[in-house]
């Protein structure tokens, strides 16, 4: 066969299910992103929490204030009160009326003796009122101070915690973007050593298939082929390809960047890359697979020869045929130009069938 020096040339080539290291690797990526999104969020939730954190320290912060300054109150009011009543003992002292006998030694009447002693009564329990709402305040607004300065050490727990989350989340989130920074950095190496490799593979296939053609051409007997023949056992043989060489047009673009409406060396797209090899043969081909599909004949998979156009995917996907089972084509965005088995993976289960340009 034509192209059977090339199966050792093409072993290396990675089945299209088998998932390639620049895949893995990107997979490998995609996942850190998707960590790091993650981690986005947290840290945003995180930073709310805080906000509220710092929000409720705050309001604290304005409860002690008050509370200091109604202590103060409290503080004044007992420190009057305190000298209040020292007057009245004070009074009371000078008066000479220090006991209830001289109360009553002092009253003109029975009358007044009963008026003296209630009057004392009420003037004494009314200042130990005074006194004991002042204290009653005073502690009430020192209980309160206590539970403001506890509830304002919880805050501030509460917030270095959150801070602590957050620094914790920071951290996360600078070494995942330094490991997909990393991962892109690879991405890029082993994409630059993949296109380095295929176009030395390209060279060598290119080299193994002109070769070939050189040795095929010097020992070919000239035969001329109608339209169709029949072989001995009665099956429809297909015309010979005139175009093997589109072939080799094509092998020659490996490690061209897919492109979108792309016909030319800087870029192809399936339809593209095909039409441009075969205008190298002086053919002119529309720029469609769809269109490609209805130009020249139908040819068995088990009789593709290099050079035929073969179709995949409901004939929105082509390449051309090079000979082993292998095509060449512009896989999709994002791919190059680059040689694929015709009977792996998802090329096998989406095959179409070919046309040869005759």
């Amino acid at each position: 066969m034509l192209f059977g020096i090339l199966a050792a040339l093409l072993i290396a080539v990675p089945a299209f299910a088998t998932p390639s290291p620049i895949d893995s690797k990107k997979a490998e990526a995609q996942q850190v992103l998707g960590e790091i999104s993650q981690l986005d969020a947290s840290l945003g939730r995180v930073n709310e929490r805080l906000n509220l954190a710092n929000l409720q320290l705050g309001q604290v912060q304005v409860q002690i204030k008050e509370n200091r300054r109604e202590l103060g109150i409290a503080r004044q009011n007992l420190q009057r009160s305190q000298q209040a009543i020292a007057k009245r003992l004070v009074t009371l002292y000078t008066k000479g009326q220090s006991s209830a006998l001289e109360v009553i030694l002092g009253a003109r009447s029975l009358n007044d003796v009963l008026n003296r002693i209630e009057t004392e009564s009420k003037v004494s329990s009314l200042d130990t009122q005074v006194i004991e709402q002042v204290v009653t305040y005073r502690s009430a607004v020192t209980r309160h101070a206590h539970r403001l300065k506890v509830q304002q050490a919880r805050v501030k727990q509460l917030i270095a915690r959150r801070a602590a989350e957050q620094r914790s989340l920071q951290y996360q989130i600078v070494q995942r973007k330094e490991l997909f920074n990393s991962l892109s950095a690879q991405i890029q190496q082993m994409i630059a050593a993949e296109q380095l490799r295929q176009l030395r593979q390209a060279q060598a296939v290119r080299a193994a298939y002109l070769a070939a053609q050189s040795r095929q051409s010097q020992a070919a007997t000239t035969t001329t082929i109608g339209a169709t023949a029949a072989t001995p056992e009665g099956a429809t043989v297909v015309p010979s390809s005139s175009y093997s060489g589109a072939a080799g047009v094509a092998l020659s673009e490996i490690g061209t960047p897919y492109q979108w409406a792309g016909s030319a060396p800087g870029g192809f797209d399936c339809s593209g890359l095909v039409m441009y090899a075969y205008s190298k043969m002086g053919v002119s081909l529309p720029h469609s697979s769809y269109a490609q599909w209805n130009v020249g004949t139908s040819v068995p998979k088990d009789q593709l020869q290099a050079g035929d156009i073969v179709f995949f995917d409901g004939v929105g996907h082509e390449g051309i045929y090079i000979g082993d089972g292998q095509f060449v084509h512009a896989p999709h965005t994002g791919d190059v130009v680059k040689v694929s088995n015709l009977n792996s993976g998802s090329y096998a289960s989406s095959y179409v069938g070919a046309r040869r340009v005759t």
